[in-house]
């Protein structure tokens, strides 16, 4: 058995600077959940006052044909078989005349972070000298390794929709994968922090300094293990567009974290915020600003997915709860918000909803 398999042994030697490897345990897969402790739902369900709900999903065939990310799709719904025919209003007498049963039974082919949705710690890796061999290979949270832990194909045919090769799973996650946020539970504290009322519709970069400012205007406090939601009103923008995005006023619409921003970062692993999600694309700006030399990509989502253990949600609809709050002069409630226990998905759909 190597190393990688006996649990209690630390995949690394080496761990990125500021990240939280080992701090919950070697073989952790959870990362700040782990700070979801039954005080904390105690802390969210004690918020609950009017037992009004909240939908913080999108309509899951929103934003809207593949304009924004020609890699993901709306879903596809179609009837099961049944009997060699399509089983959707099928009349049960065709099969016994007794029988007056009318069945519908459906299937979907689902891009599972197209619309409201949940980053595993499976979803973004980086690139990591974490044995000291002085080599850096794929590597994700707590030094579980690209390759073995998760793993895929190399031909593009195993990739996509099948087409010619037939359903059959060809990648997934043995570590990491999204069912550890379902078994986990997911429900405490919600801290809401509205950029759109103090900053409006137009594209901002919000940095720390900006962020605090927003904050203290609005008495807005995180506290360890609190799970946080940023609202820039992306989403009803989504809504309004009705399946019909347009990509160009969309990405010069609305507030977005600044991933560059260090101080905005250290913020994050001060704060002790055990999630962070918006009503976005990628939570943080995409493209991020300009850095020279080797870098990520998605520098908030290394900073969370691959130091920290801070899972990521994106694209919630968050406006209505936010008008709610504001008009209510609240930032917290009640956050039920679990994806789908699918063993070895990257990530996954969500339906949360927030209790006032």
């Amino acid at each position: 058995m190597s190393s990688e398999e006996r649990p209690g042994t630390p995949r690394w030697v080496r761990r990125p600077e500021g990240s939280t490897w080992g701090d919950f345990g070697p073989d952790d897969q959870l990362g700040r959940l782990n700070l979801l402790t039954p005080a904390k739902v105690r802390e969210g369900v004690a918020e609950v006052r009017e037992g009004r709900t909240f939908c913080l999903s999108l309509p899951l065939d929103l934003p809207g044909g593949s304009a924004l990310n020609p890699r993901r799709h709306p879903p596809v719904i179609r009837p099961t078989l049944r009997n060699g025919r399509p089983n959707m209003l099928y009349r049960m007498m065709d099969d016994d005349p007794n029988h007056t049963d009318v069945v519908c039974d459906d299937l979907a082919i689902l891009h599972l972070q197209y619309s409201t949705q949940w980053d595993s710690f499976a979803h973004v890796g980086q690139m990591f000298d974490a044995n000291g061999d002085g080599l850096p290979e794929p590597v994700f949270y707590n030094g579980f390794r690209g390759g073995f832990h998760i793993f895929g194909p190399t031909d593009p045919e195993d990739a996509g929709v099948p087409v010619t090769r037939g359903p059959k799973t060809t990648s997934g996650a043995r570590a990491l994968g999204v069912e550890n946020m379902a078994v986990q539970g997911l429900q405490g504290r919600g801290v809401l922090i509205d950029l759109r009322a103090h900053l409006g519709d137009a594209r901002t970069l919000v940095g720390y300094d900006t962020l605090m400012r927003v904050m203290e205007a609005d008495r807005v406090v995180v506290e360890p293990g609190d799970m946080v939601l940023l609202h820039t009103g992306f989403g009803q923008r989504l809504i309004d567009m009705k399946g019909q995005p347009d990509p160009e006023a969309l990405h010069g619409a609305c507030a977005v974290i600044d991933g560059r921003d260090t101080k905005l970062l250290q913020w994050v692993t001060d704060s002790g915020l055990a999630i962070l999600a918006a009503d976005n694309y990628a939570v943080e700006a995409h493209p991020a600003t300009a850095k020279s030399g080797s870098c990520a990509t998605l520098p908030l989502h290394e900073h969370c997915l691959f130091k920290l253990g801070v899972h990521l949600g994106e694209l919630w609809y968050l406006t209505p709860l936010a008008e709610w709050l504001r008009a209510n002069g609240r930032s917290r409630f009640l956050l039920t918000a679990p994806p789908l226990r699918l063993p070895g998905a990257v990530g996954s759909p969500a339906t949360p909803i927030a209790t006032v």
